[in-house]
């Protein structure tokens, strides 16, 4: 298993069967697969949230709701089916923990959408999986197949009278649709943008029933927080940040990876020690420490603890888990374009603010780090940036917006280097100034 790596301070959990064969039905029921859903079926819905919520387990997509709170909120009559979604759609850049969950241990995932439904009363759980993950997709569909063979999933699953059913979805290749109420039209067969909130989807959700939406690792999680219990996951963490996290480090250090540490695990000893260090003897310039929608942090801003409530009294989040690492050869600005563009290529294109912002964010960008950058430009792209926050359908707005407000804040000077027809300091040549409009 080339892609997989290890360092003696983590703490397995969700990646315990890791490279040990358990996406096979029978090597995961040797690993204790499907022990923690009888055991929730014995225990009941009641019983299965308070220990979701003793656990802490916080949402591991990028917004960090406490599961157990977020399950409490179906109601226990609806009128309506109630269905459970699991969220694979992992198109965040620099994050790459998902994929691995579903390609070594798929099981893990269903067991965690069945116990869900169990909470909530559902019948019927959705796996989606991301358009470009389509090789996933043959692995989920034979690990289903098993589970229906065994009598696991259909009709009176375990001898216990409860029917459930679990299918699997792929997206069509759409950043937009990893948005809950997106990803809900995508299911249903629509257009993958944003729906107007209120109402949530706990109350109307899929096709207008109560339905629960997690991420592919925290319904990976809850199998074991079902077996070892709320109290003991808590405890692998920090206060409010039960558990352990699959980090995806990456970018300029010796060891990129994903590594699963404990929730609260300081940043600059995960550079250092787990991923070894920047490399080619580089220095440390910035850390976008949540995947690239997160604002960036400076080199000496970086002895955090790792976790939700840390990372937010430090102007940042800690999002999908992506840790991006940029040494003191990285241009900020071409970083902060790159990022851009991808915003841009990725807006749905419902809103005014997030279609109009991004694009003439990603066009003032082009045209200032090719050196045709004027003073008041640095202004400009604040101010765009700023009008967007909050005046969105969907977060894609705060996530195009962010990353540029952060970056200017802290690199200002880089933006300002690069003025007055000035090459990239970065760059041997510089580049060719591209003819584009400059925003008034």
């Amino acid at each position: 298993m080339a892609d997989l790596v290890s360092h003696p301070d983590e703490v397995k959990v969700v990646s315990q069967r890791f490279g040990k064969g358990a996406a096979a039905m029978d090597r995961y029921l040797e690993l204790d697969g499907y022990k923690a859903v009888q055991k929730a079926l014995a225990s009941g819905p009641e019983w299965i949230i308070n220990e979701m919520k003793a656990s802490n387990l916080r949402g591991r997509g990028g917004a960090g709701f406490p599961t157990g709170m977020k399950w409490s909120f179906v109601p226990k009559e609806s009128a309506k089916p109630k269905y459970v979604l699991c969220n694979g759609d992992e198109s965040e850049p620099g994050t790459c923990k998902d994929r691995l969950i579903l390609e070594h241990d798929p099981h893990a995932v269903i067991e965690g959408v069945m116990i869900a439904a169990l909470a909530v009363g559902a019948k019927t759980g959705f796996i989606y999986i991301r358009g470009e993950y389509r090789y996933l997709v043959d692995i989920m569909r034979k690990a289903i197949a098993e589970a229906y063979a065994r009598g696991f999933l259909g009709k009176n699953i375990f001898g216990s009278g409860v029917d459930l059913d679990v299918r699997w979805h792929t997206g069509a290749g759409a950043y937009e649709v990893g948005e809950e109420s997106a990803l809900m039209e995508s299911l249903e067969g629509k257009r993958g943008i944003p729906r107007i909130r209120p109402p949530f989807p706990a109350v109307v959700g899929l096709w207008g029933g109560p339905t629960v939406i997690n991420n592919v690792e925290t319904l990976a999680s809850v199998p074991h927080v079902i077996l070892g219990g709320g109290e003991w996951y808590a405890k692998l963490g920090t206060p409010k940040n039960g558990g352990t996290r699959l980090f995806c480090l990456s970018g300029h250090v010796q060891k990129p990876g994903v590594y699963e540490l404990p929730l609260g695990y300081n940043l600059r000893k995960m550079i250092d020690d787990v991923g070894g260090g920047i490399w080619k003897g580089h220095k440390l310039k910035a850390v976008v420490p949540g995947g690239s929608s997160v604002p960036i942090l400076k080199a000496d801003e970086i002895d955090l603890a790792m976790d939700f409530d840390t990372l937010m009294k430090a102007g940042t989040f800690l999002g999908s888990g992506g840790v991006i690492v940029l040494d003191d050869h990285t241009c900020i600005v071409k970083f902060c374009l790159r990022t851009t563009k991808f915003y841009q290529h990725e807006s749905c294109g419902w809103c005014i603010p997030c279609r109009e912002g991004t694009d003439w964010m990603k066009k003032t960008l082009v045209r200032f780090h090719a050196g045709g950058g004027i003073k008041r430009d640095i202004d400009n792209l604040n101010y765009l940036a700023e009008n967007m926050l909050g005046r969105t359908f969907c977060p894609l707005g705060d996530a195009a917006a962010m990353p540029v407000i952060g970056m200017i804040k802290k690199f200002r000077e880089e933006f300002e280097a690069h003025l007055e027809g000035r090459p990239c300091p970065f760059e041997e040549h510089g580049a060719a100034v591209e003819q584009l409009p400059v925003l008034a």
